[in-house]
């Protein structure tokens, strides 16, 4: 979907920009040291934007230091309180978060707005399925995708009486089909870029299967300029799971790795071997497709359509580039082989 763009610092997001990752750090912000150490650690796994709370005035304080510390774009993340989100403005933040369940009414807005364009920074209208406005729940019955892209909508319409139009939009349930619902009504009737997401996903297998269903839902949608993975966890396995999601979406550069499902007929250890292949590689930043294939069935032929791959025997295999046969080696040598041609190979 054709959105404006925005530049969150040094990003850009939406008018065709590549998608972005964000997180959020679990840090007290007025902590500036730890909060600056996490959001390192989030920026070497390949984060591009970094979100902080700021529910205090010494919050919104730090953020100075926090921004002289850190190369990432800042996010400051706003609820209940206008003032903190002009001062958070004032403190060199990069683009700052509301959300209209708990900003108040036009005065408080039109501080946020005129301290945001006194910035140069914009704005992200955050909707919360859980926050939405009461008039709305009342209207439509509960939280709907209806009632969240109305709330947006109404905000929006008010910061552009004020004058800014430099907005992004998220409108995030915790509910999958509402969140996908939502997010695709709103695309249909605005060119805002949208920030997408699951919020209250919660932890482990069930969490990454929720997220990665709503946003990679939109995503094939060709919707979503920039993206987090929300999971009660360390911020930086968000950060993990939404560049491997976006390398499987083919959104990202990276190693895909083609895996046959175990059956009757495999005749070498392909979990390890697997394992061992994407541990190996999972630093590589180019594009290739890598095949790890169990059998003789499907084994030769997936290997040999990638750019790189192995087809298991027993206890042997052959690995393979462009098709093309390169070594046949006993089991226990496999996956360092394979390794070593993928990552220093400069023809492929």
């Amino acid at each position: 979907m054709a959105t404006r763009r925005i530049n969150v610092g040094p990003v850009p997001v939406g008018g065709g920009a590549p998608v972005s990752i964000q997180s959020m750090t679990n840090t007290r912000t007025e902590d500036v040291p730890s909060t600056v150490e996490q959001i390192r650690r989030l920026e070497q796994a390949g984060c591009d934007i970094v979100r902080v709370a700021v529910p205090t005035a010494e919050a919104a304080k730090s953020i100075r230091a926090i921004k002289d510390a850190v190369k990432l774009p800042v996010v400051a993340d706003i609820h209940f309180d206008y003032r903190l989100a002009v001062a958070a403005a004032e403190a060199g933040a990069d683009k700052i978060r509301i959300n209209p369940g708990n900003i108040g009414g036009e005065k408080n807005v039109r501080a946020v707005a005129d301290a945001c364009r006194a910035a140069g920074i914009p704005i992200r209208i955050g909707i919360n399925g859980g926050s939405l406005e009461k008039p709305l729940l009342a209207k439509y019955g509960g939280v709907t995708a209806e009632a969240m892209v109305e709330s947006a909508q109404a905000q929006a319409a008010m910061l552009g009486r004020f004058g800014f139009e430099d907005i992004c939009i998220s409108l995030k349930a915790s509910d999958v089909r509402t969140t996908v619902a939502a997010n695709r009504l709103a695309a249909s009737l605005t060119d805002y870029p949208i920030h997408i997401g699951l919020t209250e996903a919660g932890a482990g297998d069930s969490a990454l299967m929720k997220a990665s269903a709503a946003v990679g839902a939109l995503l094939i949608d060709g919707i979503g300029d920039t993206v987090r993975i929300s999971l009660t966890d360390d911020p930086v396995k968000e950060v993990e799971t939404a560049r491997r999601l976006l390398r499987v979406l083919g959104l990202r550069g990276g190693v895909n790795i083609v895996a046959c499902p175990t059956c009757g007929r495999t005749q070498i250890d392909l979990f390890s071997l697997y394992r061992e292949v994407e541990e190996g590689l999972a630093d590589l930043d180019r594009n290739v497709t890598v095949a790890v294939m169990g059998c003789a069935v499907n084994g030769p032929g997936e290997a040999a359509e990638a750019d790189y791959g192995v087809a298991g025997g027993t206890d042997w295999g052959i690995i393979f580039k462009k098709g093309r046969e390169v070594a046949r080696l006993p089991e226990s040598e496999l996956a360092r082989a394979l390794i070593a041609l993928v990552s220093e190979d400069r023809d492929g």
